[in-house]
């Protein structure tokens, strides 16, 4: 059974969101004989990551209150690496797209090496029709699944519908198909976000 490990690896000078400093692991290590410890201030939206409905709803639902077996099970990836500036639902509607799936979409995002300020991403009405198809999931290879949408609609649609968010995945290697997902977040608690490890796995009928 073949694997893919979609995750971004984190380290000093790695592309974050809108290249802002702030965001910016910093990683500090020390030695004291033969004993090395390493210490990381990051943020939760750091890398591949999962944001909870908190992130961008007042009061929202915080971290833990994802179940983690919505983020093991089968998924649907997507080849939209032919779109530009945004998915639409009319990216969408011709998919096979069914109800309690987990969505991925590989876009052009996933061959960018450095943080691209006109990244694709997910357009409202594409998030309101993934709402309407009562998906579980949606993921995508940008550090952000919305962009210059004032309210950040994409953002509320999904949350307010229970679709889990990922964000950051590389899926330059991976093909479309259907996989066997294991996303396995920090356990954090009383966070907007957590920072993941998401593996996929071949599925061999």
């Amino acid at each position: 059974m073949k694997m893919y490990d979609v995750t971004a690896p984190i380290f000093e000078g790695m592309p974050v969101y809108k290249n802002k400093p702030e965001k910016q692991p910093k990683l500090a290590t020390t030695t004291n004989d033969y004993v090395t410890e390493s210490r990381i201030d990051m943020d939760v939206h750091t890398g591949t990551h999962i944001d909870a409905p908190l992130h961008m709803v007042k009061n929202g639902e915080t971290f833990e209150t994802i179940p983690l077996e919505k983020l093991v099970g089968p998924c649907k990836l997507f080849d939209l690496t032919e779109v530009n500036d945004k998915i639409t639902k009319e990216d969408l509607v011709n998919l096979n797209i069914q109800e309690n799936d987990f969505v991925l979409l590989k876009t052009k995002n996933s061959f960018d090496e450095a943080f691209n300020f006109e990244f694709i991403y997910v357009a409202e009405d594409a998030a309101q029709y993934l709402a309407e198809k009562r998906i579980r999931g949606v993921g995508i290879d940008a550090l952000g699944i919305e962009r210059s949408q004032p309210g950040h609609p994409t953002h509320k649609t999904l949350f307010g519908h229970g679709i889990i968010v990922i964000e950051g995945l590389r899926l330059k290697d991976v093909a479309a198909g259907e996989y066997w997902m294991v996303a396995a977040p920090l356990k954090l608690v009383g966070t907007d976000a957590a920072p993941a490890r998401v593996l996929l796995f071949e599925q061999h009928q």
